[in-house]
């Protein structure tokens, strides 16, 4: 067993990692379909994907492919919460359109995990609602975090106060 798969062994202790059934893949395309955009399902979840249960619940929680950990499903209400290496694959397929590009010299301070300030918008995508699953990107077009909206992209690009973004994960965290 490498390294990688002890730590990850150890972070999912008492979870049951299993490939995903033909039911659970059709739900999970649904939601993300519904949630990210069309054919963003298709794109994110294949046959190949693991999924990890809660064993309290039963209830799917974490989402890999080729172990690693590509989305979450929030407990509270169902929806996906999307990892870096999520974020890095919608970009290379380009499906994913809520994008917010950011100043490339605060990237470094978003990258770490601190949110986004309006002022600091450079774009962001028009289809941005408050609450979106966003990808936060420097103006070189370099991944620098996931996380939720809090403004709707027409209020991140007139708004100069505020955090436009609440950031789930800087790509410099461990």
């Amino acid at each position: 067993m490498e390294r990688s798969d002890c730590a990850q062994s150890r972070s999912l202790k008492g979870f049951n990692m299993r490939r995903v059934t033909a039911e659970e893949l059709v739900k999970l395309r649904g939601v993300a379909n519904y949630q990210l955009g069309r054919g963003v399902g298709e794109s994110l979840f294949t046959g190949t994907t693991k999924v990890v249960h809660s064993p309290r619940t039963g209830r799917m929680r974490h989402l890999y492919r080729d172990g690693k950990l590509l989305a979450t499903l929030r407990p509270t209400d169902g929806m996906l919460a999307l990892s870096l290496e999520g974020a890095r694959l919608l970009m290379r397929k380009s499906c994913f359109k809520n994008i917010v590009v950011v100043q490339t010299d605060v990237s470094d301070f978003i990258r770490c995990g601190r949110n986004v300030f309006a002022k600091h918008v450079r774009h962001a995508s028009p289809t941005i609602r408050p609450e979106d699953e966003v990808i936060v990107v420097n103006e070189r077009h370099e991944l620098v975090a996931t996380g939720r909206a809090f403004l709707s992209g027409e209020e991140m690009l007139s708004f100069r106060r505020g955090v436009a973004v609440k950031v789930r994960h800087g790509s410099s965290e461990s």
